[in-house]
């Protein structure tokens, strides 16, 4: 088992530089540091297999649909104007972390690709982006609350 204090020291170089990310391995041990949102630091366990998924642009339900139908009560509080729907289960983040701005606000000029949000599922960051360029209109979600899939995140216009 890698030294603690090593590891420690690891998470320290980590904060301070502009890294997002290292990966230190010794024989068959192996430590990876990643930065998350939430601002706390994630590692893998020694000699576990670390797996890399593709970005949520190759899953096929990343494409938030204009429809209405939610599959749930119709939602009549909503503004007209282009719905981004959530692509996925997971908990709704609307800052990169609790100490950074929030990447949009209601009145904000968007373009499409802009990330609106991330969706943090299964340990993985998913960024929202608006696949309309716009105006933000409405703000759906609350920072730090778990999501449906399909459930209304924005309103652009």
């Amino acid at each position: 088992m890698m030294d603690l204090r090593k590891i420690k020291k690891l998470i320290d170089l980590l904060e301070e530089s502009n890294l997002a990310e290292i990966e230190i391995k010794e024989g068959e041990e192996s430590v990876r540091l990643a930065r998350v949102p939430k601002g706390s630091m994630s590692y893998a366990a020694p000699a576990a297999p670390t797996i890399q998924v593709p970005t949520p642009a190759a899953m096929p339900m990343q494409s938030p649909t204009e429809s209405a139908t939610g599959g749930g009560k119709p939602n009549s509080d909503l503004p007209d104007g282009h719905i981004v729907r959530a692509p996925m289960v997971g908990t709704f983040y609307a800052a990169p972390a609790p100490d950074k701005p929030v990447f949009v606000t209601v009145g904000q000029q968007v373009k499409a690709g802009e990330t609106l949000a991330i969706i943090e599922a299964m340990k993985m960051f998913n960024p929202i982006e608006a696949d309309v360029s716009g105006t933000v209109l409405k703000v759906l979600a609350e920072s730090g609350q778990p999501i449906e899939f399909d459930q209304p995140l924005f309103v652009i216009g």
